[in-house]
Order: structure tokens, then sequence, then C-alpha cells
């Protein structure tokens, strides 16, 4: 039995997102064909995402310093609590599913202070001699992406820098794992808009039997 994470960052629901009405058809799917395999829903819309500021940096130091976790004020408790349950929840699953729109050519931000969150030494990497290596060795990773425009090839494609810095991330956290499912055209051709759309989420359920 494995753990999947589904991680959705979008204001929206899957009857107003191409990105999230993908998403769903997957998770779906998936749940059908791994009935015994547990899902966790995680909607970084609905969720506190604590961003790093000076609180954190505050209590990371306090307790770096040899202080207990009693001794932090009430507000960096609150936060740096919240970015470790977020970081361990992080480590625990098997899968991840990562379920985003383009926006002005990566994500929305909610989704960089998540994995802000869940960036941490000795959880998800570790630093040697050699530099930092990964430590979820044993995970593999998918993004769904909605894009209006097209951006798999040509010069558009070094322009989108979402799904490119999640792929990154994941190869610093030792992923070994990680694909891509992207919606995309629907803006540029909106005759069309609904056949792109059905097109992905035929994808999106095959993809659920293998992943």
């Amino acid at each position: 039995m494995s753990k999947v994470l589904y991680i959705t960052a979008h204001p929206h629901d899957d009857t107003q997102s191409y990105s999230m009405a993908v998403g769903k058809a997957f998770i779906d799917t998936y749940k059908e064909v791994h009935p015994n395999d547990e899902i966790v829903n995680l909607d970084l819309y609905k969720e506190h995402i604590p961003e790093i500021d000076v609180d954190v940096f505050n209590g990371w130091g306090k307790l770096k310093s040899g202080k207990g976790f009693e001794e932090l004020s009430e507000g960096e408790k609150a936060k740096v609590g919240r970015l470790s349950d977020l970081c361990e929840q992080f480590i625990s699953v098997d899968k991840y599913v990562f379920v985003t729109p383009l926006w002005n050519f990566s994500f929305p931000p909610v989704l960089k202070a998540y994995i802000d969150a869940v960036s941490v030494a000795g959880k998800t990497f570790k630093y040697t001699e050699h530099g930092p290596v990964g430590l979820l060795t044993d995970k593999k990773a998918l993004h769904i992406q909605a894009r209006g425009g097209f951006y798999s090839e040509g010069p558009a494609a070094q322009m989108e820098m979402g799904h490119r810095y999640l792929n990154i991330m994941m190869q610093f956290y030792g992923v070994p794992s990680f694909e891509g499912l992207f919606v995309e055209g629907h803006a540029a051709m909106p005759d069309k808009a609904q056949e792109i759309k059905e097109n992905a989420i035929a994808r999106a359920k095959d993809l659920a039997h293998t992943f």
C-alpha cells in the first residue's frame, strides 16, 4: 500500500480550472485502480502555509541555540510548529501529485511557500562534503499543469519556470521519478478548448494506472 499526497495550488475547483479538472480525473481514477492506497488531500489555498519570516528565523535561532520549544513566543511556536508538521507530512508519503496552473510563467506563490516549508536539511536533503544530497530516494512525483498557451517546445519552453522549478526541487530531494502532464493551448485556441481538456483528462486516467 502506498500513501499519496495530492497537493493542489489553485483558488478554483474542477468546474472552473483546467488543471483541477484534469487532476480530479487523475486522482479519482487512481483511487479506483489502487483502492488500498491512502490519499491525503492538501489544498494549499485552504491550509495555513506560513511564509519564512522574522518569527520563523527567530524561532529556529532559539531552537538551534539550545532553547526549548516552550521558550518560543506564541507567534514563533505557531509558525515553526506548522512548518515542522508540513515537512513531516511530506516525508511520510510515497508519492506526490502537484496540481497547478501556469501563472506568469510559474505557479501560484503559495506553492513556493510550501516548497520552502518542506525544504529542510536533515529531512528532505542533507549537506555533505560533496554538496547537498537528496534524502527522498524512494519517492515518485507527478506535476499536472494547465497552460493557456503552448510551452512544451520552441522559445516559449525556456519561459516556463513552474514545472522546471519543481523538477529541480525533486532532483534536489533525490526523487528519482518526476513526470509532467500538461494541458496547454486552450486559451490560445478557444475553439478547441474542450477537446484539449478532454484529451488531457483521458491521458490523466491512463497515467493513473501506472503511476
